[in-house]
């Protein structure tokens, strides 16, 4: 029996998979964004924000450790007593754990996410590099119909600070507001006594969705000098993006906004519900000056559906010389230890291979004759 939440995968679709993250590795490569190698295994913190999630182990000393669970707060860690030595470039991937297992697709308990992290500068340029560089990771693994999506839980953040509400009545309004529960947020804010053009820029929010007109919307409810600083910096990164990049602007998508401290973005295909990566900036919350995002590999390969064209077996060889002189040339050959014709032509056939490799020769599979 597997345990349940994971897989494993064979041949072809193991070559699949590493074809998608050999494509976004090597995009992520010519962006300038060099590769680190984290621990699978961290100590234990109850303050991570996976924590309750975490698959929790103890090793023979008695200290409690943890599978890693997301790749962000574990570079954090490696890169805080060096912050103020970048900006830096730097891209991952791996594996990733967590305890909770659903049934949907894209939802592991075993999974793989391959991203990026820019540390050490905070500025409406940088935010849209990552953006851009989100989009040609959809391009990469043949998901041009993708729309990104980006929110400013910021602006969420600051008008629920205007009302000057308990932050347990503001977390309820949160809550509202990132499920567009318009009926539920008027009624809150109508036991709470949220009045006047607060009220009205609150209750906005969830309907602020839509292209880069949302902005210009937005400033209209944008009350206080911070929300205005903000909605500048948005409108900053949309105007340093290539105008056909497929933007859609949520400005009622408000999760974790106190982790993220500007801009969040995340990226969809119109039949696939699950989000394929995501990402945004968190200035201060684990280093002074980062962004970044993360692509659910998973998640990737289910909406792409059509696999990416992968390069297999070209030559079924018997000859063991002319084998190592066709690998030489870079063609992908597989040994078969048998003369028999026969069981030659039946492995290329299984492989698609086009030729076979025998006393010294190169045949096309398709000139020679089936015995069996």
């Amino acid at each position: 029996m597997k345990p349940e939440g994971t897989r494993d995968y064979l041949p072809p679709e193991a070559e699949v998979r590493a074809s998608f993250r050999e494509r976004l590795e090597a995009l992520f490569s010519r962006w300038g964004y060099r590769p680190v190698e984290l621990s699978a295994l961290e100590p234990y913190d109850a303050t991570h924000p996976n924590a309750d999630r975490a698959f929790k182990l103890v090793d023979k000393t008695g200290e409690v450790l943890m599978l890693r669970s997301e790749f962000t707060t574990a570079l954090a860690r490696v890169l805080l007593p060096r912050a103020s030595e970048g900006p830096f470039r730097l891209r991952y991937a791996g594996k990733l754990w967590l305890r909770e297992a659903a049934a949907e697709p894209g939802r592991l308990r075993e999974f793989t996410q391959v991203g990026v992290e820019l540390v050490g500068i905070s500025s409406p340029a940088a935010d849209a590099e990552l953006v851009e560089l989100a989009w040609e990771a959809l391009v990469a693994v043949g998901l041009e119909a993708a729309v990104i999506e980006i929110g400013l839980p910021a602006l969420v953040r600051d008008l629920l600070e205007a009302t000057g509400l308990p932050a347990d009545v503001a977390e309820r309004l949160r809550r509202a507001v990132d499920r567009k529960a318009v009926p539920e947020l008027a009624e809150a804010l109508s036991a709470f006594g949220v009045e006047g053009k607060l009220r009205e820029a609150i209750l906005a929010l969830p309907d602020l969705y839509g292209g880069r007109e949302v902005l210009q919307e937005a400033k209209r409810h944008a009350l206080s000098d911070r929300a205005r600083l903000d909605l500048e910096w948005l409108e900053a990164v949309a105007s340093a993006l290539p105008p056909a990049l497929p933007l859609m602007f949520d400005l009622g998508m408000a999760r974790r906004y106190d982790y993220y401290s500007g801009l969040t973005f995340r990226a969809y295909t119109p039949d696939f519900g699950l989000p394929l990566l995501g990402g945004g900036r968190y200035d201060g919350a684990l280093l002074p000056m980062a962004a970044g995002f993360a692509v659910g590999l998973e998640r990737v390969l289910e909406a792409a559906k059509a696999p990416p064209s992968r390069r297999g077996v070209e030559v079924v060889a018997a000859d063991v010389d002319l084998a190592r002189r066709l690998r030489a040339e870079g063609r992908v050959v597989e040994l078969a230890h048998t003369d028999d014709r026969a069981a030659l032509l039946a492995l290329a056939k299984r492989r698609g291979a086009r030729y076979l490799a025998v006393e010294g020769k190169l045949v096309e599979v398709t000139s020679c004759r089936d015995t069996n």
